[in-house]
């Protein structure tokens, strides 16, 4: 059963994967019009950076960049295997698994400095220390979302915040809480107006000096963070496997889909704005809206 399991997962990451790279390119194409790339497009791409000869900076620091890239990824696969398939049914079962998700958001924020740091290049380093400065604070919004989604339950078990979603979800129980974690969930995938670590207008920020397999790596730890968020979200917010007919398993599969193709919409439409401006908003407005949320839950929970 559990072979079963990892195999199910590891097949559905795949799927999961493409499916980001295509609706990435589909996105790019119609907000430039242009036209979609063709469907073969993301896999000329990685067997490009795959074949690419390994462009190095001077003293880069290559343990670290390879720690980066494999903790980048070994944080997405964690929260993936924390998410319950089914009652009984989740390959890291823990009392505290949310505890445990708030801790892989925290390591994104080390993953990510440290991929800035390792080529020791400026405009890498820039990148790892802009997104330090915004990662931390988006790091308490996260934790006020995750603890009023936990009161329900009145367990720190994903299992049992999932039972709790039997009659309401936490969608519609706490209405900030979903919104509030997909900002979460562009600032742990670098995307969007919260991608003050790869940006353009930093060339590239902490990928500048990457090339070859390393970039590739970097792009599909990304990605299955991108998919290993998404799932966490559906299990915290929608329900996760609960809902008729179908089985749990494609059920909180569904979700997963839905909940990435909003933060992939998000991270196109949305605007990016000075990171001065974006600490203001975080501290001024997001903060207190999610604390505002977490009395909104104790409330309703009491």
């Amino acid at each position: 059963m559990t072979l079963l399991t990892v195999l199910g997962m590891l097949v559905f990451l795949c799927t999961s994967v493409w499916l980001a790279v295509a609706l990435d390119t589909a996105c790019r194409g119609w907000i430039s019009g242009q036209g979609a790339d063709r469907a073969d497009g993301p896999l000329r791409t990685a067997a490009l950076w795959l074949t690419q000869q390994r462009l190095t900076t001077e003293a880069p620091d290559r343990m670290n960049a390879l720690l980066s890239i494999a903790g980048y990824m070994a944080l997405a696969l964690t929260g993936l295997a924390l998410v319950p398939l089914g009652p009984d049914t989740a390959l890291i079962a823990l009392p505290t698994s949310v505890v445990l998700w708030g801790a892989c958001e925290a390591l994104v924020v080390v993953v990510v400095f440290l991929h800035g740091w390792s080529p020791n290049a400026p405009l890498a380093m820039i990148g790892a220390y802009r997104y330090v400065a915004i990662g931390l604070p988006i790091m308490l919004l996260s934790m006020f979302a995750l603890i009023a989604a936990a009161l329900p339950a009145q367990s720190l078990d994903l299992r049992d915040i999932v039972t709790a979603q039997a009659d309401v979800w936490n969608l519609i129980r706490q209405p900030l809480g979903l919104p509030l974690f997909l900002l979460l969930g562009l600032s742990l995938t670098l995307r969007g107006p919260f991608d003050y670590a790869d940006s353009a207008d930093l060339a590239g920020g902490t990928s500048v000096e990457a090339s070859g397999p390393d970039r590739l790596g970097w792009q599909i730890a990304r990605l299955a963070m991108l998919t290993g968020f998404s799932a966490m979200a559906a299990t915290i917010f929608l329900g996760g496997y609960l809902g008729p007919l179908l089985p749990g398993p494609l059920w909180i599969a569904l979700k997963t889909l839905l909940v990435m193709t909003l933060v992939i919409g998000l991270s196109h439409l949305a605007a990016r704005m000075p990171v001065s401006r974006m600490m203001s908003l975080i501290w001024m407005v997001l903060l207190p809206l999610s604390f505002a949320d977490l009395i909104w839950a104790g409330m309703v929970a009491l």
